[in-house]
């Protein structure tokens, strides 16, 4: 990869999108104009982001911006960890085998169920009086 070469790449998970661009550096991360720990504080959702880096041991090859929207925490971090995944193979397609072996590369389908009418909530029932 070129030193001034940018990849960009998209993750979606459930409402969130997350754009990445990535490029060759020291891995050094921003999110939306803020520091890696400030925008996800916790630990689940730092190894979240971080699980394509450290699957293909380039933890600190790559410096990565992302711009996440819409949705929450954990989908932004589910939708960076897919753009980040995405983007390494631009970079190199023969860690396919790897990345897809840890269920990297599959976009989650699970989103939100809909709300039905006649109930409060998608499953939740009103209350059942017998009489």
């Amino acid at each position: 990869m070129a030193p001034a070469q940018e990849i960009v790449a998209t993750g979606r998970r459930k409402t969130s999108v997350a754009r990445v661009r990535m490029t060759a550096g020291s891995g050094k991360i921003d999110i939306n104009g803020h520091g890696f720990e400030e925008y996800f504080p916790t630990a689940p959702l730092q190894n979240t982001v971080l699980q394509p880096l450290q699957t293909v041991k380039l933890a600190n090859a790559y410096d990565i911006s992302i711009n996440a929207t819409g949705g929450g925490a954990s989908g932004q971090a589910g939708a960076a960890r897919l753009a980040i995944s995405r983007a390494l193979l631009q970079v190199d397609i023969n860690l396919r085998a790897t990345l897809k072996a840890d269920g990297l590369l599959r976009r989650d389908p699970r989103m939100k169920e809909r709300k039905k009418s006649g109930q409060p909530g998608a499953r939740k029932r009103f209350q059942f009086s017998k009489r």
